[in-house]
């Protein structure tokens, strides 16, 4: 089963929709949706088959693109306290552990929490 990258960069609409990214949160005992859930089955069944694949620590050994997409999930998957298998679990302590992610994260929090110019009047 190759990883679908078109597939992570546009599907898993349950998922979003039932864990919304959000870096300053920490929501642990939310409900997670069935068809969340479901999305949330796939994505760690990738991501164990591409482990065992290519021997990690990364999707395809070596770090990729691939790791870099999924980097979003993984922060979901923390925010919300998603239980994950073991593998599942290595693999987000391996992304949450780059440098680069953790630059990105702090960057993030120091951004104003509402923008004037996206808020509409309605």
């Amino acid at each position: 089963m190759p990883l679908d990258l078109r597939r992570m960069h546009a599907g898993f609409n349950a998922l979003r929709a039932a864990l919304p990214m959000n870096l300053r949160a920490h929501r642990p005992g939310l409900k997670v949706w069935a068809r969340a859930q479901t999305d949330i089955d796939r994505i760690t069944a990738i991501w164990r088959e591409c482990l065992a694949s290519n021997g990690g620590p990364f999707l395809f050994g070596a770090r990729s693109m691939a790791d870099a997409m999924y980097a979003p999930v993984v922060t979901r998957f923390l925010t919300y306290d998603v239980q994950l298998d073991e593998v599942s679990a290595g693999y987000c302590r391996t992304i949450m552990a780059l440098p680069e992610l953790q630059q990105w994260i702090e960057a993030a929090k120091q951004e104003p929490e509402e923008i004037d110019e996206l808020d509409a009047e309605f």
